[in-house]
């Protein structure tokens, strides 16, 4: 007998009307979803709220800010505030300073990245990085991968000319103008800045020292709300079974990601396979945030904080209730 059935029969046992018992499909109310729609980390996260969400669920261009109060990053976001919201985990330890109340409740997909490099400027390998100029963003989840595919070598940005660039497309042209060597940034334009150098690309991989984690987040006040928590748990369900439909067949989410974004569908079909859709609570999460924040409290110039203050960020409790309900409820 399923959780649901149980409880309708429990109910009428007790006299309890049965109306008052949740249903699979019941609304939840609506939820407030922000998330970067500019990227195809998304993807899970748009189905979620397109499909199989009960209730109205509308994603808006942001992120954490949304979240925690501070001001949207210009370009990047709507106002409005979040019951959730979407980020790398990069920006969960940024903000996560001055708003220690933060939850990172799932991670939604995993960013496979990699150093699009100009091979005539002599580059053959990552050491090769030395001396020339990078187009990145150092503070972001691609800043950070960079830094380990440096550290490996022995180098560090201060090797490096890190050229940070917006929008985005500009490091495609300068890369396309020869105004830098090489590309370190998200899909879609890691790939048009591949797809620029032609025969003359070369690349390096991030497999078994980096992948970005690009997370559902939301705020423990939020968990602490009886209603907002129900609508909570229901969408990371919702996430849960879009990422099973994506296995099955992506068409749905890439078209999604197509229109959310404004990019092109040969975009969004050539840069799928940088991306691994998850919809889990990774065992690692705590040892990843453990060694970047080591990094990023070295750029920000503030005390590192250690295991067990970080151990607080992370609210797997959401995902087990989740991972508890049936399938659609």
């Amino acid at each position: 007998m399923g959780r649901m059935a149980w409880a309708a029969g429990l109910a009428l046992m007790l006299g309890m009307p049965a109306q008052a018992q949740d249903s699979p499909q019941s609304d939840p109310g609506p939820i407030a979803i922000h998330g970067n729609m500019e990227t195809f980390e998304i993807a899970p996260v748009l189905l979620a709220a397109d499909e199989f969400y009960p209730g109205a669920a509308g994603v808006k261009m942001g992120g954490i800010p949304n979240l925690v109060g501070e001001p949207i990053v210009p370009g990047f976001g709507e106002e409005g505030v979040a019951d959730v919201a979407t980020h790398a985990e990069t920006q969960a330890l940024r903000y996560s300073v001055r708003h220690p109340n933060l939850r990172i409740i799932l991670n939604v997909t995993e960013g496979l990245y990699r150093i699009v490099a100009r091979r005539s400027a002599g580059i053959e390998s990552v050491a090769d990085l030395r001396g020339k100029r990078v187009a990145t963003i150092a503070q972001t989840s691609s800043g950070y991968f960079l830094h380990r595919m440096l550290a490996k070598e022995g180098l560090s940005f201060d090797d490096i000319v890190a050229v940070p660039l917006t929008p985005l497309s500009a490091m495609t042209e300068a890369l396309r103008a020869g105004e830098v060597d090489a590309v370190v940034i998200w899909e879609p334009e890691s790939e048009n800045s591949a797809q620029v150098l032609g025969g003359d690309l070369v690349e390096f991989h991030g497999a078994g020292i980096y992948r970005e984690l690009f997370n559902l987040n939301t705020t423990a006040a939020n968990l602490a709300d009886p209603g907002k928590r129900a609508k909570i748990v229901r969408f990371v369900r919702a996430v849960i079974d879009a990422t099973a439909q994506i296995d099955a067949d992506p068409t749905k989410a890439k078209r999604l990601v197509t229109e959310a974004g404004g990019f092109s569908a040969q975009d969004v079909e050539d840069s799928w396979e940088h991306h691994r859709f998850n919809a889990a609570s990774p065992g690692d999460l705590l040892d990843v945030l453990v060694v970047e924040e080591k990094w990023l409290a070295g750029r920000d110039n503030r005390p590192v904080r250690g295991r067990e203050q970080l151990a607080t960020l992370i609210d797997t409790s959401v995902y087990a209730e989740a991972m508890a309900l049936e399938i659609g409820q």
